[in-house]
């Protein structure tokens, strides 16, 4: 249930816009967070998580999930999971890996190709659509809850 909709937007010119965006990001996350990363194949979804992952003090390979569904990381006392499920196909797959117990207070997760499990997923805190415009790429991030109002205040945008 959408309880609320404030959206933020600002242009990505290039890479390291998007690197800086992840890193304004990382600074306004707390546990419990849930966001949802949207946009086609090569929209910056990775980068961008890639960019909070650096900001936090991650220092190794940030890589797409794509095949894994998951990668884990414990950073800066978060445990953060970032999912890609984009080759998701069955729902039993979910109950399986036991993928829901990730969705909890002391974690955040970052879930790319939501739709392809919505039904399974939370209401997500923020609803971030990265989408090509010009030679950039455009971000909105939305608050879809209550929390997601009170981080997204707390977020600091790149200009």
């Amino acid at each position: 249930m959408h309880t609320v909709d404030d959206t933020r937007k600002l242009f990505l010119a290039d890479e390291a816009a998007t690197l800086a965006l992840g890193a304004a990001l990382a600074q306004a996350l707390a546990p419990g967070l849930v966001v949802f990363l949207e946009g086609d194949l090569g929209a910056g979804k990775t980068t961008l998580t890639r960019g909070l992952l650096r900001a936090l003090g991650y220092t190794g390979r940030v890589k797409s999930p794509t095949y894994t569904l998951v990668e884990p990381y414990v950073v800066s006392n978060l445990y953060l999971y970032h999912f890609d499920l984009y080759r998701f196909h069955d729902p039993s797959e979910w109950e399986d890996a036991g993928f829901r117990d990730y969705f909890n207070p002391d974690s955040v997760c970052l879930i790319e190709w939501a739709d392809k499990a919505a039904a399974l997923l939370p209401e997500p805190d923020w609803l971030i659509r990265l989408s090509p415009h010009g030679e950039g790429r455009q971000a909105e991030i939305a608050a879809r809850t209550e929390n997601g109002t009170r981080w997204l205040a707390r977020l600091d945008l790149p200009n």
